[in-house]
C-alpha cells in the first residue's frame, strides 16, 4: 500500500503520507563506514533514469577577476512518458548590481542524447564532452546566441562522493527503494575558455566546480529546503550540499561536503553544518532570507581530528529565482499545483574584495585562514 501511494504521488502530485525515517536510508549510514570515495570516469556516466527524474550537470564558474557564472544542463522525465532537457546559462550582474542585470538564458534542448559510454552530452547546438583521461570537460553552446560558450573544466583535485556511491534512497523496503537522491563532486577545477555575449567577451580563466545530482523521483517530495556553498581560495576549495526532506521521511538533514587543495582531498564528508545566525522574513515569498551564514566541515585527515569554519555576514543578496516561472512547462508539471510548494532560491556572492575568509583546523594546531570568493544559495521549495 505505501508503493501505491507513493507510486501515486509521484505521477501525479497527490501529497505523500508520512512514512517516517525508516523511510530513508542516508547517506550517512554509508559514511559511518566510508566518509567519502574518489571518483572514477564510471562515476561520471549519466544514468539517464527511465521513470520520474530530474538529473542535471552544473559547473560554477568564478573568473579571476570575480566574475560568476553557471552553466547547467537538466534531464528531466516525468513518470516515463516524456523526457525534455533544458540549458541553463547565467552570468551574474552582467550589466550591474542588480538583479535585473544578470543575463539568464534557460533554452530547451533538441535532439538530446548521449556518447557510447555515457559520459558525454550532446543536443543541437551544444556539446558537453568529458576527456578520454576523465579529468576534463569541453563545453560548447551555440544554443543561445546571446551566450556563446567555449570553455573547458578540468579538475585539479579528484572528485569525491559521501559514503560508497553518494546516494540516499526513499522507500520502505531498503532492497527496493522507489526513489533516490546522488551528488558527485569536483570541488576544485582550473577553467579556461570564454562566454561571449552581444555586448561583451568574458574570459572565464579561472576556478569551478562541477556537480552532477539526480533526483530520482518528484523534486519537492525529495527535499523540501536546500542550502549549497562553495568558496574558492587561492589554496583551498570548501564546498557543502545540504537537503532536509519533507515530513513524508522525518524531515532527515543529509549533508555532503569537503575541503581540498590541488592534488588531494583534505578531508570530506557528513559531518558538517550550516546555520543562518540572521534572517528576515521576505514580505514577498514570507521565506526566511538569510543574513549572515556559518558553515563548518569536520573530519580526519591523516594526522586526525580535522575542521574548517567559513561565518559572516552574506550582506545582500545577488539575486533570488523564482523557480516555477524559470523552469520548463514539463519539470514545472512536477511541482505546479501541490499545495505548500513556493520554490525560491537565495543567491549570495562576494567578490575578492568583499571576501570572507576559510579557516581550518588540523588538530592542537594553529588554523590556517585565506580569503576566497563565495557562492551560496539557500532553496525553499516547500
Amino acid at each position: 500500500m505505501n508503493w501505491f501511494r507513493q507510486t501515486l504521488a509521484n505521477t501525479v502530485g497527490t501529497a505523500e503520507p508520512e512514512y517516517g525515517p525508516d523511510a530513508i536510508q542516508t547517506v550517512t549510514a554509508q559514511a559511518e563506514k566510508t566518509p567519502f570515495s574518489e571518483l572514477t570516469k564510471d562515476d561520471l556516466k549519466w544514468k539517464a533514469m527511465q521513470a520520474t527524474n530530474v538529473e542535471t550537470q552544473v559547473f560554477y564558474l568564478i573568473s579571476n577577476d570575480g566574475k560568476v557564472a553557471s552553466v547547467q544542463v537538466i534531464y528531466n522525465n516525468v513518470a516515463g512518458l516524456m523526457t525534455t532537457c533544458q540549458l541553463n546559462v547565467k552570468i551574474f550582474n552582467h550589466r550591474g548590481p542588480s538583479a535585473a542585470d544578470h543575463l539568464w538564458l534557460s533554452d530547451p534542448l533538441e535532439n538530446h542524447g548521449f556518447d557510447e559510454d555515457m559520459v558525454s552530452f550532446y543536443a543541437d547546438g551544444l556539446s558537453i564532452s568529458l576527456n578520454e583521461e576523465g579529468d576534463a570537460y569541453n563545453i560548447k553552446s551555440a544554443r543561445n546566441e546571446s551566450a556563446l560558450l567555449d570553455l573547458v573544466v578540468k579538475r585539479v583535485t579528484p572528485g569525491f562522493q559521501a559514503g560508497q556511491n553518494g546516494t540516499t534512497y526513499y522507500g520502505t523496503d531498503p532492497q527496493n527503494p522507489w526513489g533516490e537522491m546522488r551528488h558527485r563532486f569536483w570541488p576544485r577545477c582550473e577553467v579556461s575558455g570564454s562566454i561571449i555575449t552581444p555586448q561583451q567577451e568574458y574570459d572565464f580563466s579561472g576556478r569551478g566546480v562541477f556537480i552532477h545530482a539526480i533526483q530520482g523521483m518528484k523534486p519537492h517530495h525529495a527535499a523540501a529546503k536546500w542550502n549549497f556553498v562553495t568558496f574558492q581560495t587561492p589554496t583551498y576549495s570548501a564546498i557543502m550540499m545540504e537537503f532536509t526532506t519533507p515530513p513524508s521521511y522525518a524531515s532527515t538533514i543529509v549533508n555532503v561536503g569537503g575541503i581540498a587543495k590541488d592534488g588531494e582531498i583534505v578531508f570530506a564528508g557528513v559531518k558538517n553544518m550550516v546555520k543562518y545566525a540572521d534572517s528576515k522574513e521576505d514580505p514577498e515569498t514570507l521565506w526566511p532570507e538569510p543574513g549572515s551564514a556559518e558553515w563548518t566541515w569536520e573530519g580526519n585527515d591523516k594526522d586526525g581530528h580535522i575542521s574548517a569554519t567559513i561565518k559572516g555576514s552574506l550582506g545582500n543578496r545577488t539575486d533570488r529565482v523564482d523557480v516555477l516561472a524559470h523552469i520548463p512547462g514539463l519539470i514545472k508539471s512536477l511541482v505546479g499545483g501541490v499545495v505548500g510548494t513556493r520554490p525560491f532560491v537565495y543567491q549570495f556572492t562576494s567578490p575578492p574584495r568583499d571576501s570572507l575568509t576559510l579557516s581550518i583546523k588540523s588538530g592542537d594546531g594553529t588554523p590556517v585562514e585565506e580569503q576566497g570568493t563565495l557562492f551560496c544559495e539557500a532553496t525553499f521549495i516547500s
